[in-house]
């Protein structure tokens, strides 16, 4: 027995790193132990991806197209775009200090649109990219910081929450500061709303419920955090009842709209996920009839049931990029650059096709997709390279590629038979 504990005291020891000095475990070595381990978490996955049924050409017949951006609605579909990509205006403003990411969209207006500066400046501009008006809610100490800021329309009246803890509001015709409060934490997802409320989350994923008339807070529910600084924009969807939103752990988590009290929760991720959340990226919610759907960069391509949060089926589908539906049809761009033709309701791949293909092999492991928008049978696609390509839906085959700039540049947004690039330091209007 003896010999027993002596040789598993001894396996013990072998396994493990000690203090040399003191003979105590060290908070470094326990660290080091566990970066390792943690290594494997985001093991380089290469599924080889193929073209498909690249021949299929999809009916897209009797398609209705949406013609206007809708803040709260849960799949843009097919919008109304049918213009030959012509720049035809320029909304210039100061550059955004350090981004990497142009996902903060503008509000789209029937006379214009509001966006955003350097410094958190608001600028609400008219269609011939005349300044209406100009404000800054900002102290110079908050200045600094350099807000990115989310929107949200709520009659004549503008709610902004913004990566600095702030939500505000103010008049869309004057540019008054109707109220103010700050939260403890950063934002980090846009903003919807709902009869007297609206919703927003922070970065410790934390789905907040505040009122709309003075910002004052209803409800708010905590969700499980991670370690480490998150690259993921988090999102939530509106339905029916509920709120559902992700978090930068890959949960989703369905809540009463009016109550904030919990329905479901679907993990999807182990629990090693809270180290390694800033190489963890998963796509927008979006949702059809009963179900939502979404995607991240570990081969994961979800359909869930809305109401149980039971998954109804998944896809081996590499992308952070939120998908589109149409009728009975899934569209999505893998981070690979192949745009997926997926069935709706049982999940299966009926088409991929190559929409990087004018890449040579060392190029195109350097780029990603940034987002994409559905016109008029036609699929419009940016990528990290500052380059658009136009895709005909139905048949894969890709229209044009165009150079529209040497940075990054935002997803396409159609708003009025218009198609708008946000890109770092103007936004650029084409027809």
């Amino acid at each position: 027995m003896n010999k027993l504990i002596f040789l598993l005291i001894l396996f013990f020891l072998s396994n493990c790193s000690l203090n040399e000095n003191s003979k105590i475990w060290t908070k470094d070595q326990i660290e080091s132990q566990k970066q390792e381990k943690l290594k494997n978490v985001f093991k380089d996955d290469k599924k080889i991806v193929e073209e498909f049924n690249s021949e299929l050409r999809i009916d897209l017949e009797n398609i209705k197209n949406n013609n206007k951006i809708v803040d709260n609605r849960n799949n843009y579909g097919s919008l109304s775009y049918n213009g030959d990509f012509k720049k035809i205006e320029s909304f210039k403003f100061k550059k955004l200090k350090n981004i990497n990411k142009l996902n903060h969209h503008p509000i789209f207006l029937n006379d214009g649109l509001i966006f955003f500066e350097n410094k958190g400046t608001i600028i609400n501009y008219n269609n011939n990219n005349r300044v209406i008006w100009k404000n800054n809610y900002y102290s110079k100490a908050e200045k600094k910081l350099f807000p990115k800021l989310y929107f949200v329309k709520e009659n004549q009246n503008l709610i902004i929450a913004d990566t600095i803890s702030k939500i505000y509001s103010i008049d869309i015709n004057t540019g008054n500061l109707n109220w103010s409060r700050n939260n403890t934490y950063p934002f980090n997802s846009d903003i919807k709303k709902y009869n007297k409320k609206f919703f927003v989350i922070d970065y410790k994923n934390t789905l907040r419920c505040y009122f709309i008339n003075d910002g004052s807070e209803c409800w708010n529910v905590k969700t499980e955090g991670s370690f480490t600084l998150s690259n993921t924009k988090t999102s939530l969807i509106l339905l029916d009842d509920k709120i559902i939103f992700n978090n930068s752990v890959g949960e989703i988590t369905a809540v009463n709209i009016e109550t904030g009290m919990l329905l479901w929760q679907l993990p999807t991720q182990s629990s090693d996920i809270i180290y390694e959340t800033y190489n963890f990226q998963t796509s927008e919610l979006v949702s059809d009839d009963n179900s939502i759907y979404f995607s991240n960069n570990k081969n994961e391509f979800y359909s869930v049931d809305i109401n149980s949060g039971a998954i109804n089926w998944t896809n081996e589908i590499n992308s952070h990029i939120a998908p589109i539906i149409i009728k009975n049809l899934i569209f999505t761009i893998s981070n690979e650059g192949f745009l997926y033709v997926i069935e709706k309701n049982k999940g299966n791949i009926i088409r991929i096709t190559d929409v990087y293909s004018q890449y040579k092999d060392n190029k195109r492991s350097k780029i990603k997709p940034v987002g994409f928008s559905i016109g008029n049978k036609k699929l419009y696609l940016t990528n990290s390279d500052g380059k658009i390509i136009i895709v005909n839906l139905s048949t894969g085959e890709i229209i044009n590629v165009v150079k529209v700039s040497r940075n990054l540049i935002s997803k396409p947004y159609i708003f009025d038979n218009n198609l708008y690039l946000i890109k770092n330091g103007k936004i650029d209007k084409y027809n």
